[in-house]
């Protein structure tokens, strides 16, 4: 194959991969943008998993996906008024909640290991009844259990501090300002069911990568042959003997 041959194919093949890396990069962020929704956390209730003013990411789903262990994003105008909360969902409906054995969470007579929560801190700044969780509902707490308002704040309510499934909108997949990355699973609470997987994040996220570097690469090529072929044009002509006309 020729030079040109070569250099026409290179062309070709670096045209296929900024135009393969375009569809990848722009393909991930649509993903993004119709699989997740940005919030900011206001308050510290959910330290150290999510400090006050981080960013997450949350996946949109159905609040029949909910599983216990999530970080959820829900809305209930019994809790805040037109604003989204944040917190951990630890029993759903069916479930008895308590606390504490041993100073652990109790649910469905099992105590759990929550890994997440502050460490050296109690389960819960107080004991609190047990409740049974109505069907089509959660208990949900912040992993901050000091400071935090969550269903233990509202046991006096009617739905004593639980929530609507329906109210979900969203399930915290990542902080992504400052970066912490993925939240960990809630394996505490294996033992009382399956967990939910983790959203398409890692593989948006590839997406987006191995586009960018596609596009560089291939976009790189032409200025970089173009380079090449000079020099080895230059290299390959003969200088003009002196005195010869």
């Amino acid at each position: 194959m020729s030079g040109e041959s070569r250099h026409g194919l290179g062309h070709r093949l670096s045209g296929v991969a900024v135009a393969l890396g375009l569809v990848l990069f722009l393909g991930g962020f649509a993903w993004a943008a119709v699989s997740y929704r940005p919030y900011t956390v206001p308050t510290s209730s959910m330290t150290p998993t999510i400090d006050a003013g981080d960013r997450v990411l949350a996946q949109k789903v159905d609040g029949g996906e909910v599983r216990r262990g999530d970080v959820v994003v829900f809305e209930d105008k019994s809790w805040v008024t037109n604003s989204k909360v944040v917190k951990r969902v630890v029993a759903v409906g069916g479930d008895t909640v308590s606390c504490c054995t041993d100073g652990k969470l109790t649910v469905n007579g099992k105590q759990i290991d929550e890994t997440y929560l502050p460490k050296g801190s109690l389960a819960e700044n107080q004991n609190f009844p047990t409740v049974k969780v109505p069907d089509g509902r959660l208990f949900l707490l912040g992993d901050e259990r000091q400071g935090s308002l969550d269903s233990t704040a509202h046991l006096t309510d009617a739905a004593k501090g639980t929530v609507s499934r329906d109210a979900v909108t969203a399930r915290v997949d990542a902080v992504v300002w400052p970066w912490k990355g993925s939240l960990k699973s809630p394996t505490g609470f294996e033992s009382l069911g399956a967990l939910s997987q983790p959203g398409p994040l890692d593989t948006i996220e590839l997406l987006i990568l191995s586009g960018a570097v596609l596009v560089l690469v291939g976009g790189a090529y032409g200025p970089i042959a173009g380079r090449l072929g000079r020099r080895s044009r230059t290299r390959g002509a003969r200088p003009e003997a002196a005195g010869v006309r």
